[in-house]
């Protein structure tokens, strides 16, 4: 009697965790054969607010080790992204961060033209043969409308995500050299949070 209770109760446990735990997205291009680390995006990536060598794409190279290329423009929205998202290909990418979204917020640019904007530059990264690594920013002052949707494109396209990597950074004058931008200290919250999921991608 015992064992066909304790059959049942295996039985009903893994019924539960097949429904209620989802097995990891797998990761487009995982592992890349590609050459270099390149870094995609806005005012964020070239690194505005900080002090040389403290941006983002420098102290996240110091920290894994290897050179990052540094393809930010600073205003660059998804549409400009779009737009030069094919000189990628020049540096034969391994790994791609593309962090953008932020400047279509402040211009008001529909939320549904922003992601497929960002839908286009992942699927153009990933034919290039590279893993992406998406940044998420917010789009909203109070509320979050982009999460779920930058949540919805990374499972779509097997990309490894970093959910709103501002968050609580805006508003801290400890880590923000404007109302938008981080200063070094700023820069080096962003990358505990990126690092991780980058050095996951380089494995």
């Amino acid at each position: 009697m015992n064992q066909k209770i304790l059959l049942t109760f295996g039985i009903v446990l893994m019924v539960a965790l097949f429904f209620f735990f989802k097995p990891a997205t797998k990761i487009t291009n995982y592992p890349s054969s590609g050459d270099s680390i390149v870094a995609f995006g806005d005012s964020l990536i070239e690194g505005v607010g900080a002090t040389e060598g403290n941006d983002l794409v420098s102290q996240l190279s110091k920290k894994i080790g290897e050179p990052i290329i540094n393809l930010g423009i600073a205003g660059n929205t998804t549409e400009e992204g779009v737009a030069r998202v094919d000189r990628i290909a020049e540096y034969k990418p391994k790994v791609v961060l593309v962090l953008l979204g932020g400047n279509d917020y402040l211009r008001k640019v529909p939320k549904a033209e922003t992601f497929k904007n960002l839908e286009t530059i992942v699927t153009k990264v990933q034919s290039m043969g590279a893993v992406v690594v998406l940044l998420g920013v917010q789009g909203g002052v109070f509320t979050d409308p982009y999460e779920d949707l930058f949540e919805d494109l990374a499972k779509k396209k097997g990309v490894v995500y970093v959910s709103n990597v501002l968050e609580g950074l805006i508003g801290n004058q400890k880590y923000m050299s404007d109302a938008v931008h981080p200063n070094d200290a700023g820069y080096a919250k962003i990358v505990e949070r990126v690092y991780p999921q980058l050095d996951k991608a380089l494995q």
